[in-house]
Parts: structure tokens; sequence; C-alpha cells
């Protein structure tokens, strides 16, 4: 059974900075496109960055610059950096990856960036 287990998440001023983590089991993590997703209140679920098998990475517009994507095959984790955090930036964060026919999702871990 696949699992995504996220942490990392917590209250952070604007400007400040955060890592999440997602630990990975169940899956032979070093094959499979992890991805980053967020859903802020009132809003749809959107991709924030994915990263993949061989390391290379994407970003959604409006946190390029500012989140790195990354991941550790030796501990099947996948990371992201948030640097320059906004107030925009708040919602829930969820680790994914596609398993083809379906999709896992962890539970999310939630991120706000208020003063």
């Amino acid at each position: 059974q696949v699992q995504l287990v996220e942490s990392g998440g917590g209250l952070v001023e604007p400007g400040g900075s955060l890592r999440l983590s997602c630990a990975a089991s169940g899956i032979i993590f070093r094959l499979y496109v992890m991805a980053w997703y967020r859903q802020a209140p009132g809003k749809q679920r959107e991709l924030v960055a994915l990263i993949s098998n061989n390391g290379g990475t994407n970003y959604a517009d409006s946190v390029k610059g500012r989140f790195t994507i990354s991941r550790d095959n030796a501990k099947n984790t996948v990371y992201l950096q948030m640097n320059s955090l906004k107030p925009e930036d708040t919602a829930v964060y969820f680790c994914n990856t596609n398993l083809g026919a379906t999709s896992a999702w962890g539970q999310g871990t939630l991120v706000t960036v208020s003063s």
C-alpha cells in the first residue's frame, strides 16, 4: 500500500522560509515522478512543483525563483524548500505521485503565511 506522509508546515511571517518533507512508502521511490500541490481556502487544488525520476523539475509560475523541489532517493523523501513566502502562499500542501490508473496523495500539511 502506497503511503505519502507530509510534514513541515506551520505559521511563518511574510518573507520567511519553510521546508516541507514527504516520506513515501510502498513504491520503488526512485522510479516515480513526485509532485507538490496546494489548495487554498475556496480555491481549486493546483500544481506547485514536480520532480522527475531523473531530477528534472517544473514549477508553477507563481513560485518560480522562490520554491525548490528536491528528492533524496536513499530516504524515499521529496522536499519543497519555500523561501520569500507570501500571504498568497497560504494553503494546505499535498504530496502526490501518479501510479498510472490512480494517484496517491498525502494527508496534507498546512502552511500559513501571516504577520
